[in-house]
């Protein structure tokens, strides 16, 4: 693979969150990435915890549970779209132009990756409709074995995408092509999602973490987080209620 690299010193260090397999240092300021990957990793974990722990009798809280992982799902296939139209072709004309045949090889492995994890989040829903619907054993057994599936896979994914392709990211983009990148991140999530995402993304995060990330976002997103927070946080409850 082709070096792009800038002296260490002249750029800010990466952030390093839990669960995290690997940080890649660079240029290019990868607080928002690294922030999402931890999130869906945490998200998981709550979700296992979730559904052994809850009582097959609490049908409202399989209901608020159902509607929590809808949630998820949709901020996870607006992040793994826009990574599939915009970084990963980016990525391969970097690739092709260099004769990089791994990185070829690393890039498709991205785009199945994702073509493996968007229908095992669909079973997953559907298994928690089914549970929510009518919650019984059976249904939580197969649940279980849904969300175990997804999130082996979303961990590989991670994993790898954090030992490999981010730090492709880092030695082969531009400025201009990385903050490019980034815009079409940000216009990937409808307004819509932006109640849910923004209090999301932050929950767990260390203070200084926080802030670091609320620097890379418009004017007021302060001032919304601690509107949309206290909303955020009764929907937890009642679906991690048991976790």
């Amino acid at each position: 693979m082709t070096d792009h690299e800038t002296d260490p010193t002249t750029h800010r260090p990466q952030l390093t969150l839990p669960r995290q397999a690997h940080t890649a240092e660079g240029p290019h300021d990868q607080t928002g990435m690294y922030v999402m990957h931890h999130a869906l990793r945490r998200d998981f974990v709550r979700f296992t915890a979730a559904v052994e722990a809850t009582p097959v009798s609490e049908r409202d809280v399989w209901v608020a549970l159902e509607r929590r992982w809808v949630e998820m799902a949709e901020v996870l296939h607006h992040h793994h779209s826009a990574e599939d139209a915009h970084l990963w072709p980016l990525l391969l004309s970097h690739a092709e132009a260099d004769g990089d045949e791994e990185g070829v090889r690393l890039l498709a492995d991205m785009e199945a990756e994702h073509a493996d994890v968007d229908p095992a989040l669909h079973h997953v829903q559907e298994a928690f409709a089914a549970m929510a619907a009518h919650p019984c054993a059976d249904h939580r057994n197969a649940l279980e074995i849904r969300l175990a599936a997804a999130h082996e896979l979303l961990l590989d994914h991670l994993a790898h995408e954090e030992t490999y392709a981010l730090p492709m990211l880092q030695r082969t983009l531009s400025v201009e092509e990385n903050t490019a990148f980034e815009k079409s991140i940000e216009k990937a999530y409808p307004l819509s999602t932006i109640p849910f995402v923004l209090p999301w993304a932050m929950d767990g995060l260390p203070a200084d973490v926080r802030e670091r990330m609320m620097e890379s976002t418009p004017p007021g997103y302060g001032l919304l987080l601690r509107l949309l927070r206290p909303r955020f946080e009764r929907g937890e409850r009642r679906a991690f209620r048991f976790a």
